[in-house]
């Protein structure tokens, strides 16, 4: 990485429970491709001034996470396609002074039901209601999953991302099943939740793929729970490897090779 330079690009992200993922992949291919770029990770005291911060100094670009993915809306001045079309928000690029929001997390899903080859026919149960859950849901809808059901605890939030996609609602998942499951929630991520496991062992040796969109573990209990019981997975590492190099080429204008993504993937969780 070059010496930091007054000519050096910053770009940040912003996150209640920062983490080092994101830090070290970007930063890790800044430095393989010659950029004169810098990362780094916080956790904002108040959005708006972070984002004011964002316009004013000029920052680049900010990777934005739980829990700011809607809030955020509010405080850019253009709404990408991909960000829209979800009402959440996990990328903002500032180009002079005028910051865009994007969704990079809808990308990623959508490649990994593409490349794990996951049927359209498979029933579904999605657990979470949240930012990262529109996205699921989305990229479900327009690969062609119609027997979806979104379980959520909080019923009002729960009922409305089902309604906006044309799928069910139930409220805790409990001990049912489906082909496909998703966790799009805080169970089983480093901290609080982090021995939680977020479906149960019956529905997980009933399905046919497990999908964890936490990042921090990739290993989480649900996912050594699938992979115990030989169910095919796809992890949160998976999803932040794709989602971040979609950011990168946002920022940067380059696009990194498979290969580099790889190694910066795996940098990153070293």
């Amino acid at each position: 990485m070059p010496i930091l330079n007054k000519d050096m690009t910053l770009c940040i992200s912003l996150a209640a429970r920062p983490s080092n993922i994101g830090t070290r992949f970007h930063n890790y291919l800044y430095d393989q491709l010659g950029l004169n770029y810098v990362y780094k990770a916080f956790a904002p005291a108040d959005l708006a001034q972070a984002i004011a911060g964002v316009r004013g100094l000029p920052i680049r670009g900010a990777a934005v996470s739980m829990p700011y993915k809607e809030e955020v809306i509010a405080l850019v001045d253009r709404m990408d396609p991909s960000a829209k079309a979800i009402d959440s928000v996990n990328t903002i690029v500032n180009d002079d002074g005028v910051l865009t929001a994007y969704n990079t997390d809808y990308l990623a899903i959508a490649r990994l039901l593409r490349d794990h080859r996951v049927p359209a026919t498979h029933s579904v149960l999605l657990r979470g209601s949240g930012g990262m859950a529109k996205a699921v849901a989305a990229a479900l809808r327009d690969a062609g999953f119609t027997r979806v059901t979104i379980a959520a605890r909080n019923e009002a939030a729960g009922r409305a991302l089902a309604d906006l996609y044309g799928f069910a609602w139930q409220g805790d998942p409990g001990t049912s099943t489906a082909d496909l499951l998703i966790n799009v929630t805080p169970l089983g991520m480093s901290g609080r939740y982090e021995d939680a496991q977020s479906f149960s062992d019956d529905a997980v040796a009933a399905a046919k793929t497990v999908f964890d969109v936490v990042a921090l573990p990739s290993e989480t209990p649900l996912i050594k729970a699938a992979r115990a019981a030989g169910t095919p997975v796809i992890t949160g590492a998976e999803v932040i490897a794709i989602q971040a190099e979609e950011q990168f080429v946002l920022y940067t204008g380059v696009r990194p090779t498979p290969e580099q993504v790889r190694e910066a993937s795996e940098f990153s969780r070293a």
